[in-house]
């Protein structure tokens, strides 16, 4: 196998300062079309949804927080110890533990009992623009209603919002090289006040807890083990910068693809039913794709995911299961804890694997993808009479 260093893979320059907007999409899309990784500068990036999961799975990688402080010779200060106090830095058991002690916090069910107030805040927004129409989306409801909402799951008062608004943005801008190179002072000053802030707020819930994100924190326990002052500080600060950060810019990405299809958006005020499907993939383009070999794709998402699996064919197995032979063990026992009979259709049947597994028990399997690269690689896998191979797309 070559080194990463040894293949010629196209260029992002990552600090160019035309690349944003328009001009961001076009880039990638033209980068992505020829590789699935880029150089930097810096390092790489990686291009595709499917392997950036599985950058993000495998445990032979961690998060790249404590490389950029040391590039960027970030000094000893508040922003150097939220680095390295950032659950994105912590790794190996260190992680595992504080995920272990604050996932009770985070499933959907603790999410759900916070709807009534996002709501509340969303109406609030909406009001003194209903009639006008038109509005400034971003300034007028991306921007504050984040925040809104995590004063409120933070037991935080209303008049909080803003700083809390302003704190996480800069922040956050501690992941981007020119931000990092150019504002930092605003940065470092942003962390200092935020543990001002936090640190008082922590200590009157230890002493007076509420329905709110930090009493539970303050309180999570786990095998006798509990959170310290400074691991429940930067806990908060991640809630923080990841629920202002990516809320906003979901929401102003959303609408704006809803504006650039207007009868997508006159559909969704038709029929609200179809909402959480649209919420699902809000960067949906609607758009149809016709792709080599016939195979068409009714949508971008779909159009760049056959892409990946077209490229990346010859070197899948490896990168998404690892150990070959103990996948195919594994996937085994599932198929037989599943037990299925008579005639299968399977469904984006990729390498065959699965096919593999499903050939033993069925009477006869269909396996579909719309990637021709990878059926061919499953035929050569899977030569039982009871199955039929076919490049097919599932929403044709």
């Amino acid at each position: 196998m070559a080194l990463v260093t040894e293949i010629d893979l196209p260029a992002l320059d990552y600090l160019g300062p035309d690349l944003k907007g328009d001009r961001f999409h076009e880039t990638m899309r033209g980068l992505r079309e020829r590789h699935w990784l880029a150089t930097t500068p810096i390092g790489f990036v990686v291009l595709e949804r499917e392997a950036a999961a599985f950058f993000l799975r495998t445990k032979s990688a961690t998060f790249p927080g404590m490389r950029i402080a040391e590039l960027f010779e970030v000094p000893e200060g508040p922003l150097l110890e939220q680095m390295r106090r950032n659950i994105l830095h912590v790794n190996g058991e260190a992680h595992g533990r504080l995920r272990n002690l604050v996932n009770p916090a985070f499933t959907p069910r603790a999410a759900d009992r916070w709807r009534p107030a996002m709501r509340d805040f969303l109406e609030r927004l909406w009001a003194p623009l209903e009639g006008r129409g038109r509005c400034e989306f971003v300034a007028e409801v991306a921007k504050p209603y984040p925040s809104l909402t995590i004063a409120t799951v933070m037991g935080a008062p209303f008049e909080d919002a803003a700083k809390l608004h302003e704190w996480s943005n800069l922040i956050q801008r501690q992941f981007d090289p020119p931000s990092l190179m150019n504002e930092r002072d605003a940065i470092e000053r942003a962390c200092a006040e935020f543990y001002e802030w936090a640190g008082a707020l922590i200590e009157r819930r230890r002493h007076t807890p509420g329905d709110d994100l930090i009493s539970t924190l303050i309180a999570a326990e786990g095998e006798g083990d509990r959170l310290s002052d400074v691991e429940c500080m930067n806990l908060v600060l991640n809630v923080l910068v990841g629920g202002v950060d990516t809320t906003q810019s979901q929401l102003a990405h959303a609408v704006r693809l809803l504006a650039a299809k207007p009868d997508q958006w006159r559909l969704l005020a038709e029929r609200p039913e179809l909402a959480p499907a649209a919420a699902v993939v809000p960067r949906s383009r609607w758009r149809s794709w016709q792709l080599r070999h016939d195979v068409l794709v009714t949508d971008e998402v779909l159009a760049d995911q056959v892409g990946y699996y077209r490229r990346r064919a010859g070197e899948y197995d490896v990168t998404a299961y690892g150990e070959v032979a103990a996948a195919r063990a594994r996937i085994s026992r599932l198929v037989v804890e599943m037990h299925p009979t008579g005639t299968v259709l399977e469904i984006a049947c990729g390498t065959g694997l699965w096919t593999e597994a499903l050939a033993g028990l069925a009477d006869a399997v269909t396996a579909i993808d719309a990637a021709p690269e990878v059926v061919d690689i499953a035929r050569e896998r899977v030569t039982s009479a009871n199955v039929t191979f076919e490049v097919a797309d599932v929403f044709s």
